[in-house]
């Protein structure tokens, strides 16, 4: 009853926080003027001379930038709780089987190849980060050990493509194509159209709703894999079901909008601390945490100063201080203890 209680108070939350996102910025709004705007585009009324500006920033631009951002924090603090949970271990985050290194250099060889069209690098991002996961995949399970084997080819893959990504900056042309390559890598959500939003959506949120209803057997998959095995979960197939979703929704998200790091490994600490480990509440609990993460960092982005700041440095600025929290408690509990 608890669980349920603070699911319902971090939706109420999220929608605060969303509304909050759609007010600040360098061009300021009311709340009157954004609920004329939404129900005007509800009932296709033509938007008054007055109001064309708002509608452009509040619609066009705040508005997919808002869903777009929550959706990533969702996708990516899923992501991370999914993978801590199988593969037992708490500092385990979606960059650990390559994908985002995979996604990096197809987003790299795509502004290298055809230029910074924005389809042509969210598709080489997409398909350089499944990649990644499959080569890691492939090598880890022919072990014997199937979780650290695959840990251990995802360490390797994505040193092979942060070491190719490497090599695409070297032969960049500096003045254009090595700028759009590191900006890209930095991860941001100023470019986010409602065409970007179309495109992953349907992967984000398909992969987040099959991850829903699956979350059940991570409870079990978290016990390991003999005593999974002996409960009636056929490891051999949810393992890779789980991995699969996970990169699903880390790579399209990705692809959308670079690389961000922080949220995956740390947020699911967030929600496993407030609301417990129990999977069935704490995956759901963990991506509406994300996206109010992601919804607060991307307004602190766009707001803190004159230009705005790319999103992974945010991310880092308050992910890197909460894990040294976190170790420090764990610290303190065994010394204690």
């Amino acid at each position: 009853m608890k669980a349920q209680r603070l699911v319902l108070l971090g939706l109420i939350v999220l929608a605060a926080t969303a509304l909050f996102t759609m007010l600040v910025g360098r061009y300021s709004a009311d709340l009157s003027t954004v609920l004329q705007i939404f129900k005007l585009h509800l009932y296709h009324i033509a938007i008054p001379e007055d109001l064309v500006s708002a509608d452009i920033v509040i619609w066009s631009v705040r508005l997919p930038r808002l869903l777009m951002a929550a959706m990533v924090g969702a996708a990516l603090s899923a992501s991370g709780a999914v993978l801590q949970g199988i593969f037992r271990n708490p500092l385990v985050s979606p960059d650990i089987l390559g994908v985002s290194s995979g996604a990096s250099f197809g987003a790299g060889l795509a502004i290298l190849l055809i230029g910074t069209s924005t389809l042509a690098v969210s598709f080489f991002a997409f398909v350089g980060g499944l990649a990644a996961v499959t080569l890691a995949y492939q090598i880890g399970r022919r072990g014997q050990n199937t979780i650290t084997t695959l840990v251990l080819a995802g360490v390797i893959i994505s040193a092979l493509f942060s070491a190719a990504l490497s090599f695409l900056k070297y032969v960049a042309d500096p003045y254009e194509q090595l700028p759009a390559i590191v900006f890209w890598t930095m991860g941001g959500f100023n470019n986010i159209d409602w065409a970007d939003l179309g495109r992953a959506f349907p992967l984000v949120a398909g992969g987040l709703l099959l991850l829903y209803l699956f979350r059940w057997r991570l409870n079990l998959l978290a016990l390991g894999e003999e005593e999974a095995m002996g409960l009636g979960v056929n490891v051999k197939r949810a393992l890779p079901l789980f991995v699969l979703l996970a990169t699903l929704v880390v790579a399209a998200s990705i692809s959308a909008c670079g690389t961000i790091g922080w949220v995956g490994l740390v947020v699911p600490h967030m929600a496993r601390i407030m609301i417990g480990p129990d999977h069935k509440h704490m995956l759901p609990f963990s991506m509406i945490v994300g996206a109010v993460f992601m919804l607060l960092m991307d307004t602190l982005a766009r707001t803190i100063t004159g230009a705005e700041i790319p999103i992974s440095i945010m991310t880092s600025l308050v992910g890197a201080p909460f894990l040294g929290y976190l170790l420090l408690r764990e610290q303190d509990k065994e010394w204690n203890g």
